[in-house]
């Protein structure tokens, strides 16, 4: 009992960050080695892995703690955040200080990490406030311009994170409400626009690769690091020890089913195989078994968040709740399907599994706004209460969260 009123929320949900988080200690600490000695001269893989480890406690932490917030208080700060990150962003552009900003004490931490979570809950704010005109052209265009101001002021340092970030907000509109006829012609826009500009970066770097005969030789700007990447997908090179071929070795070693913790041979040539790469070295170790759990533990945590967005009666949890679960389970999808080769390398980690950081504790904060709702929900099913109204001038300020009611 007392271990329940600690972790509120979804039991499966927490069970499922549970068994993640265990395979993310077991997979970094096989796969740390390396960065620790390129990237770290003076630290140890093991000071690194303790690292780890206090991040991932310390989530758990953040998660619990945000699990006790009543979840509607969650709305007024998406305002504060959204206009934070943008604040964040436009300094970045502005200084050209790339993605990262480091914090005394703090350390680093990348300001779309807090944009791809606030954008969200603050997309459902919105569509619930507007939920009279939902289907309206003015909503979805004021919609749109949010989204779309967050994934501009990404783009130029992060075109995956801007892509994910834009897509995952999209989808919140489409789960809000929104006129499908509008939607669905500007999804079909975009993803003719991606291509392009794939396809454009993809031409750009073949061409500097024919014109100064050497790759090597190349200064390889931000759109030409796309066609590199892509250029890399489609024009593979099996004989060069590139992090995509190592990858793949690394998964025709783990075949069908092993069990071999800490035996990863590839890791130890691998710089990013503790984040980027981490599923693939979760596969050699563990074998196509492995991934498969892996995969169905962010399958499992993907539709307990849908069932939890179905049973809540405010709009701003249930949207809040199926966009944030989305996001997650999105990113996961992207990490798995470059690691096997499906996709060209985009850089995103395995949430809940790659080394930690700030992006480990910024996607616990997300966590923790899916547990408050379901424990939201789950205690107005058991007292049989009327929910409060989530969103808006109307919202009851409860001297007592709903969560705490017998």
């Amino acid at each position: 009992m007392k271990m329940a009123r600690i972790f509120k929320g979804d039991k499966t949900i927490w069970v499922v960050f549970f068994l993640l988080s265990i395979v993310s200690l077991l997979a970094v600490y096989s796969s740390i080695g390396l960065y620790a000695y390129t990237a770290f001269a003076s630290k140890s893989p093991t000071s690194l892995f303790l690292r780890h480890l206090l991040i991932v406690v310390v989530t758990y932490v953040v998660v619990a703690l945000m699990s006790h917030v009543n979840y509607r208080y969650f709305s007024r700060f998406a305002v504060l955040g959204y206009w934070a990150a943008i604040v964040l962003l436009v300094i970045m552009l502005a200084l050209n200080q790339g993605r990262w900003v480091r914090i005394p004490v703090i350390g680093q931490f990348q300001p779309s990490e807090i944009a791809k979570v606030v954008l969200i809950i603050f997309v459902a704010r919105l569509l619930a406030l507007k939920k009279e005109h939902v289907g309206e052209l003015g909503t979805f265009l004021m919609l749109l311009i949010y989204i779309a101001a967050i994934a501009i002021l990404v783009l130029p340092e992060n075109f995956s994170t801007a892509a994910l970030i834009f897509l995952s907000a999209y989808l919140v509109m489409y789960f809000g409400g929104v006129n499908k006829k509008y939607w669905w012609r500007l999804f079909l826009v975009g993803m003719v626009a991606v291509v392009a500009f794939l396809a454009i970066s993809y031409y750009k770097y073949e061409k500097s690769m024919l014109s100064t005969g050497s790759e090597t030789e190349m200064v390889i700007e931000r759109q030409e690091t796309w066609g590199h990447r892509v250029y890399s997908w489609i024009n593979p090179q099996p004989n060069e020890l590139t992090q995509e071929n190592m990858s793949r070795m690394a998964i025709a070693r783990g075949g069908i089913a092993r069990f071999g913790v800490g035996t990863t041979v590839h890791a130890r040539l691998m710089t990013q195989a503790h984040n980027d790469f981490i599923y693939a070295i979760i596969i050699e170790e563990s074998g196509m078994v492995g991934g498969l759990f892996v995969f169905a533990l962010y399958s499992v945590f993907f539709f307990r968040c849908i069932r939890v967005a179905r049973r809540c009666k405010g709009p701003f949890g249930a949207l809040t709740v199926a966009g944030l679960g989305t996001m997650i389970y999105l990113q996961a999808l992207v990490n798995m399907s470059v690691a096997v080769g499906v996709l060209p390398v985009t850089g995103q980690t395995l949430p809940f599994i790659s080394y930690g950081g700030t992006a480990y504790l910024f996607l616990g904060c997300a966590l923790g706004v899916i547990q408050s709702v379901a424990a939201d929900v789950y205690a107005h099913e058991k007292t049989g209460d009327e929910p409060l109204p989530d969103v808006g001038p109307e919202m009851i300020e409860a001297t007592e969260p709903a969560n705490e009611k017998k």
